[in-house]
């Protein structure tokens, strides 16, 4: 996927088990950020990141999705845990995460495994990509985020 082209619709059950699509929020820009695992160290930094931030982001007109392979009751308990205000997305079946190709190999303690590379998506309110984080790393990145989203 790259910058400019047109994001194809998706359907995810959020946490509380109630489908999203991407295509409600046309006219709406979207920050749509892949993290690995709900309630582990780096992602709760990131979730907490986008939680801290959230009404600054808000402000700019554009809605937080967070998505992960976790199931709706892990996203569930994850965000009622970190209080965090938007809608996390569960795809445990990988179906949104191959569309955005962030299912990479990684190396994990010597051990190779398939998981999610960090990646947050900016999409436009005419649902084309503006802007692609690769390598997130979790701490500042909701600021990094909420800096783009001003200048657009």
């Amino acid at each position: 996927m790259q910058v400019n082209d047109k994001v194809a619709n998706f359907k995810l059950q959020d946490q509380d088990g109630t489908e999203v699509s991407l295509k409600q929020y046309a006219g709406t820009p979207v920050v749509l950020f892949f993290y690995p695992r709900a309630d582990t160290p780096g992602c709760t930094i990131e979730a907490c990141g986008f939680r801290d931030q959230f009404k600054k982001i808000q402000k700019t007109g554009a809605i937080v999705l967070g998505i992960s392979r976790d199931t709706v009751k892990a996203q569930k308990k994850f965000r009622e845990k970190y209080d965090l205000p938007y809608t996390l997305l569960a795809d445990p079946d990988e179906t949104v995460c191959n569309q955005f190709s962030v299912m990479k190999d990684k190396n994990m303690y010597g051990k190779k495994v398939r998981g999610i590379a960090r990646t947050t998506f900016v999409i436009g309110p005419d649902q084309k990509l503006l802007h692609i984080f690769e390598n997130v790393k979790p701490e500042g990145h909701a600021e990094e985020v909420l800096a783009l989203l001003k200048q657009k």
